[in-house]
């Protein structure tokens, strides 16, 4: 087996096509793994905003809060259900909210993006206890409102101790802002239940009625008695599986367009890897003759050459995954296809997705490779000693 070293000074020798070939690599592993660790931020984000112990009833049918509408009437019904939560052994712990989108001018662009506002009650901090106030204060009074970290300051006038106007003539003060864990919260505005109502003509129902239950394995019998009263109409849904079908769709998109553009990329990459690798093969004919004059077989130079390139793509792949790294201090927003609402991402980085890159780093210089090495290995040690 010829020695690694030697492909190491062979790379070593050649400085620039090295060079212009691991930079090549490192540009697709970089916008690989950034669409990964996106893919994987999406997930997180949306991921970290249920609980375990808290259920959401929605109508039946609706795969979003946006799309559902629970009259007032059945509240009353569903909270009187078995196995929710009391507080001060009394009173159900449940929330019921509405959600709605209103369009913001967003601050350092041109037009206007969506951005969700969820009508809550006290019940729904409760339901809650990771939301934690950073600046200002709670709501005080019902025009009154709180914005999630991610957005304060993205948007016109939506900043502590500034006015907007849920709609002509219903101006709200954002006295506080909040977090919750990152998760898709933190892209939203807080607002009094019953403002949000009354300034969006909702009177009368809600999008959806949260409620937290004695415990996570409550869930079916509590499911078992909403869903088979027929007048309700409801269907019944963990909180985390909710939010984990909301970023099915988001990040299944990022992932196929990233993992289009890093093989569009690759197919350049490995075509770089592949004229280095023929360039090498042709210049260093007499190597290759003196290395089959020593004895050295057909297989040991295919396999010497083909471990050169994946050597070549490998630092390449390592570079572009470490500088893929700095994207977690960078936070995106964009629009959730559920929500049809923009919330803030951010890019995470986890070993799958570094592994993931470097793999397809690997891959790119096995395929780049084999056929200069498979040359390289054809080699007559005759000519090439002539030669």
């Amino acid at each position: 087996m010829i020695p690694v070293r030697y492909n190491v000074r062979s790379l070593a020798v050649r400085k620039a096509t090295t060079v212009a070939t691991a930079l090549g690599v490192a540009l697709v592993v970089f916008v690989l793994a950034c669409a990964l660790m996106l893919a994987a931020g999406v997930r997180k984000t949306l991921g970290t905003s249920g609980h375990d112990d808290v259920a959401i009833v929605m109508r039946k049918g609706s795969n979003a809060e946006m799309g559902s509408a629970v009259e007032d009437p059945s509240i009353s019904t569903i909270l009187a259900q078995p196995g929710i939560k009391t507080m001060d052994g009394t009173k159900p712990m449940g929330a019921p909210e509405v959600v709605v989108v209103l369009a913001l001018s967003k601050l350092g662009t041109t037009g206007l993006t969506n951005v969700t506002v969820r009508g809550v009650t006290p019940a729904s901090y409760a339901i809650r206890p990771t939301v934690k106030i950073i600046e200002g204060h709670m709501p005080q009074g019902s025009n009154e409102v709180i914005i999630g970290r991610a957005i304060a300051g993205r948007f016109e006038h939506v900043a502590l101790d500034q006015q907007f106007e849920l709609r002509k003539n219903r101006p709200v003060k954002v006295v506080g802002v909040f977090e919750d864990r990152g998760s898709a919260n933190e892209s939203e505005i807080w607002c009094d239940l019953d403002t949000l109502r009354a300034a969006f003509g909702r009177e009368g129902a809600v999008s959806s009625v949260r409620v937290e239950l004695d415990s996570k394995s409550k869930l079916d019998a509590f499911r078992t008695a909403v869903e088979q009263d027929k007048r309700l109409g409801l269907s019944v849904m963990r909180e985390t599986t909710y939010y984990e079908e909301q970023s099915e769709g988001t990040s299944l998109f990022i992932t196929i367009m990233g993992s289009v553009i890093a093989v569009l990329f690759a197919i350049g990459a490995m075509l770089g890897a592949m004229i280095t690798m023929y360039a090498a093969v042709s210049n260093r004919q007499r190597e290759i003759g003196t290395l089959r004059a020593l004895g050295f077989s057909r297989l040991s130079i295919l396999t010497s050459f083909l471990l050169e390139a994946t050597i070549l793509t490998l630092l390449g792949g390592a570079a572009g995954a470490v500088a893929s790294l700095a994207m977690k201090l960078v936070s995106f927003s964009m629009l959730n296809r559920a929500s049809w609402s923009e919330v803030v991402f951010t890019f995470e980085p986890t070993p799958t997705t570094i592994g993931t890159a470097l793999v397809f780093a690997i891959g790119m210089g096995l395929m780049g490779g084999f056929f200069p090495a498979l040359r390289a290995s054809r080699v007559s040690p005759i000519a090439a000693m002539r030669g």
